[in-house]
Order: structure tokens, then C-alpha cells, then sequence
């Protein structure tokens, strides 16, 4: 990983901070509340061509929606690891995959709130102090304990839906 930037220092700043200060109840209630922006970016995308790009080199509502899903599915094994066994996750990556899956956007987030929802179901069993010593890397932000990944999830779903609004954003004009 190259040097951090001020903003990237910041945020993790921000994850480890709070991830250390609030309980897993709280950081998931945290995660669900912002999953509610990300639900309205899906209803609104809902109204246009979602495998449609706005730009040769931007991503398809589809292809967006595909990488949330997959990153989170990604980062909830890795979680579960670290606070079931105690295991380190491989360093996680962030970046578009090609899909040939193409789905409704509600789809897509129904899919993901499934499987947020079995992870916060595991959790809801969790001291908040399992493996702590456990991190693995993030691409932007370094090594990142399973609290501070848990809380991650909430920044990266709001990346996304402003991501997401500008893309219906740039369809509808």
C-alpha cells in the first residue's frame, strides 16, 4: 500500500476511533441506518436502464449494484472468520468486476440485505472483543480489524449511493 493521503488518514482515523468507542450493536445500527440512503439510491435507480453506462468509462447501475454485493459478501466471510476462529482474511481488493449477472436493481439490494442481515445475526452473539488483534488489509486505508471493516461498511454503501445518484442523475438528463 502506498502512503495514505490527508482523506484517506481521516477516514481511517474515523473507523478506528468510533469501531473502538461503540459496541457491535451500535456500529451495526450505524451500517443499517446508511443502508437506508443506499435503498433509496436503489428505488431511484430503479427508473432507469440498469446495465446502461452514463459514460464509456463509467459503471453500468448494474455493474455498481454487482460490486457492492460482491465486496460486501467479501468482507462479511472475512469478518466471520476473524471473529469465529481468530482467522486472518487475505487482503481484501476494491475494484469493478465484469458481470455477466444482470438484475433489478431491488434485486441486487434485497440480496445484499440477506446477507448483511446473517452477518448481524452472527454478531448479535459477539462480545465486541473477539480477535482483535486480527487485521487485514485495506487497499486505501491498512490493516483494519473486524470492527473497524464492520464499520467500513457503511462508508463504502454511502460511496455508493452518491455514486449511484449521479449515474441516474446523468441517464435522466
Amino acid at each position: 500500500m502506498t502512503e495514505m493521503n490527508e482523506e484517506q488518514a481521516r477516514i481511517r482515523g474515523y473507523l478506528q476511533s468510533q469501531a473502538a468507542k461503540l459496541t457491535p450493536a451500535e456500529l451495526m445500527a450505524k451500517v443499517r441506518a446508511d443502508m437506508a440512503q443506499l435503498e433509496d439510491a436503489v428505488t431511484a435507480a430503479g427508473r432507469v436502464d440498469s446495465t446502461r453506462r452514463p459514460g464509456e468509462s463509467d459503471w453500468s447501475v448494474n455493474e455498481v449494484l454487482a460490486h457492492i454485493v460482491d465486496s460486501s459478501g467479501r468482507v462479511n466471510s472475512a469478518i466471520r472468520s476473524a471473529v469465529e476462529d481468530g482467522t486472518k482474511p487475505a487482503p481484501l481488493g476494491d475494484a469493478i468486476t465484469a458481470t455477466a449477472i444482470a438484475k433489478a436493481p431491488r434485486q441486487w439490494f434485497e440480496q445484499l440485505r440477506d446477507e448483511r442481515d446473517g452477518l448481524f445475526r452472527r454478531l448479535e452473539r459477539a462480545t465486541g472483543s473477539e480477535h482483535l488483534d486480527v487485521a487485514w488489509k485495506h487497499p486505501m486505508f491498512g490493516d483494519l480489524n473486524w470492527r473497524e471493516w464492520l464499520l467500513f461498511l457503511r462508508i463504502h454503501d454511502l460511496d455508493h449511493a452518491r455514486q449511484l445518484q449521479g449515474i441516474v442523475a446523468t441517464l435522466q438528463a
